[in-house]
């Protein structure tokens, strides 16, 4: 079971430095340092040796860290030295491309069904998948031992249907819904809105001249 005392701050980051690894050990580069992947990571050396500090100690002082070491056990912190089923629920666009995304599987994630509530997509192909009637949720969550959930629906029913999946046994949702849900504290949340990075973004921009 994970540590409630790693600040979720530090979590968020260890994806980061697994990915930096990834890339290391493509270009056959086997020994790093915290200052080497600060620099790839636009981080402090600092920083990163105290965020790998909560969970032990990775490598030696003078002689760095071991890549492929390093890697597998960031891998196995992250739990994706599995395999990781899940669902998707909402088969518009956006739903099309996150079903197509090659990237999840890659790393040991993959959808293996796909919901909607439009009687004119239910039973259409979706890549290899079929598109299955929302009615269907809980209980295919419920069947699978399913645990994470993807969410591509309109605002208005992303909380209906967030809550649903939690009925069914989701415990991770990826939110691609541009509203905040409301859900039980054991449920973890991570939201992708592309129009708040968008304006986060747009704060910064310098308009002289314009």
């Amino acid at each position: 079971m994970a540590s409630t005392d790693v600040p979720e701050i530090v979590v968020r980051r260890l994806p980061l430095y697994l990915r930096a690894l990834t890339r290391l050990i493509e270009a056959n580069h086997l020994i790093t340092s915290s200052q080497e992947l600060g620099e790839m990571l636009g981080m402090s050396s600092a920083q990163i040796r105290k965020d790998l500090s909560y969970f032990g100690e990775f490598g030696k002082q003078g002689m760095g860290y071991e890549v492929p070491y390093l890697r597998d056990q960031l891998r196995r912190i992250l739990q994706v030295d599995r395999h990781w089923d899940m669902v998707l629920v909402g088969a518009g666009d956006l739903g099309h491309a996150i079903a197509n995304y090659a990237g999840f599987k890659r790393w040991g994630y993959r959808v293996v069904a796909v919901f909607d509530n439009d009687p004119a997509k239910i039973g259409k192909p979706m890549g290899e998948l079929t598109i299955r009637n929302v009615a269907e949720l809980e209980e295919t969550i419920q069947a699978g031992h399913v645990r994470i959930g993807i969410l591509a629906v309109p605002a208005p029913h992303a909380q209906a249907v967030a809550e649903r999946m939690v009925r069914g046994g989701i415990r991770a949702i990826l939110n691609y819904a541009p509203i905040n849900l409301n859900l039980p504290p054991e449920v973890r949340v991570h939201s992708i809105d592309p129009v708040v990075g968008l304006q986060s973004m747009s704060y910064y921009l310098d308009l002289v001249g314009e």
